[in-house]
């Protein structure tokens, strides 16, 4: 350690800035404005109840409604415009900053129930039934994983769907269904047994036949609770299939919509890990100076603050070709997969840095290492994602 290494007293340390090349510039002072109306909330009614509703594995419902009231999905500073795919991800970004299952949660209701309606329904269904999603009127989860089959799900959906006269009948299982317990309606995807053909129906969550059982004992993402589902000869009207999802191209055409949302919570969850990190070494004291003061604490915030400066240009510049129309699944399998590989070295090293107290959850630190295990997996492992970018790169599919 150098004798010359700084020893700035605490309250000349600046404060954590984690967009140093100013990405959040791209977006319109409306948008800028909404962002910070979410920020508010975040901080004043969310930040102070997710150490002890995470210590207990409980959701914190009190939360939903100030969230809900914030009009996120439709903005009034828009004047009705459509929103870009820029905010959405910075909004992605400033909750997960906050909380990954906070972002998790939100993003289930704005991100993959939203895409099945308007991707998966019909015009006629998108246009009555979007707004209601967009207002909270409407709440749903996306129900896709089963027990037995995640990476493999294309080819292994066991969830049967069966024609009956004017209707059809579901039956199966789905594992890891997530905000299940508060969501009306179920986007559950199923095997018709006709065609053998994917196939996609919104099930209310408290129809007969229908069983949820919460997943107990996870050491991520504890306050978002998952589900398994049990769904024993559900019966579902013709009006509430999707009529536009009739294989599993048009699920992989959603999901492929979808994992852009991912990388933007991984990228938030580094930026909050990071700026935890700088705010307890900033204040923590050692050998008579700052923590902050040392090379080697210093080279670590350093490697941090690069991660996240590496993933938010890479979402960013994802995000600009997706809203000018390109959509190709190896961008946003590269992005899933990089930001994830990033998201754990960074919050790897906001645990190192905080030290012993790196494990208790008063730093916030703890809660963003653990969490980020269950964002490194989820819509697509790394193994699956680079698969796929494999095959984009050669030209030959590895999957078998």
């Amino acid at each position: 350690m150098s004798p010359h290494a700084s020893s700035a007293p605490v309250s000349d340390l600046r404060r954590p800035d984690a967009d140093p090349y100013g990405f959040a510039q791209l977006l319109s002072d409306a948008e800028r404005a909404v962002l910070a109306r979410l920020r508010g909330v975040l901080d004043s009614q969310v930040q102070p109840l997710l150490a002890d509703y995470w210590e207990r594995g409980e959701f914190p419902h009190q939360v939903i409604a100030p969230l809900i009231d914030l009009d996120l999905m439709a903005p009034p500073e828009f004047n009705g415009a459509t929103p870009r795919g820029l905010y959405a991800g910075f909004r992605n970004f400033e909750l997960a900053k906050t909380d990954a299952s906070i972002a998790t949660f939100y993003n289930a209701q704005s991100g993959l129930f939203r895409t099945a309606i308007n991707r998966g329904g019909s015009a006629e269904q998108a246009a009555r039934w979007d707004p209601l999603v967009r207002s909270f009127g409407l709440t749903g989860v996306f129900a896709l994983t089963e027990p037995d089959h995640g990476s493999d799900i294309a080819g292994g959906l066991e969830t049967s769907a069966r024609r009956v006269g004017d209707g059809w009948v579901l039956s199966g299982r789905k594992r890891w269904i997530g905000g299940a317990d508060t969501a009306e309606y179920l986007a559950v995807f199923a095997r018709d047994e006709a065609d053998r053909k994917v196939k996609a129906f919104l099930v209310r969550r408290d129809a007969p036949g229908v069983t949820l059982t919460k997943i107990e004992r996870k050491t991520a993402l504890r306050i978002m609770q998952n589900f398994d589902v049990t769904l024993n000869d559900v019966q579902v009207a013709e009006e509430f299939r999707l009529q536009n999802v009739n294989s599993f191209a048009d699920v992989a055409a959603m999901l492929g919509r979808m994992r852009s949302d991912v990388a933007w919570i991984a990228t938030g969850v580094q930026a909050g890990a990071y700026e935890a990190a700088v705010n307890y070494v900033a204040r923590r004291e050692q050998f008579g100076r700052p923590l902050a003061s040392f090379q080697l604490i210093q080279e670590k915030l350093a490697v941090m603050l690069a991660n996240v400066t590496a993933c938010l240009a890479l979402v960013v510049r994802l995000t600009e070709r997706q809203d000018a129309g390109e959509f190709r699944d190896e961008d946003s399998a590269l992005a899933k997969m990089f930001t994830g590989l990033r998201l754990r070295e960074t919050v790897a090293l906001a645990r190192e840095v905080v030290g012993g107290n790196g494990i208790t959850l008063d730093t916030d630190v703890a809660r963003f290492h653990a969490d980020a295990e269950a964002i490194y997996t989820y819509e697509g492992t790394h193994e699956i994602n680079a698969l796929v970018l494999g095959r984009a790169i050669t030209g030959i599919g590895a999957f078998r």
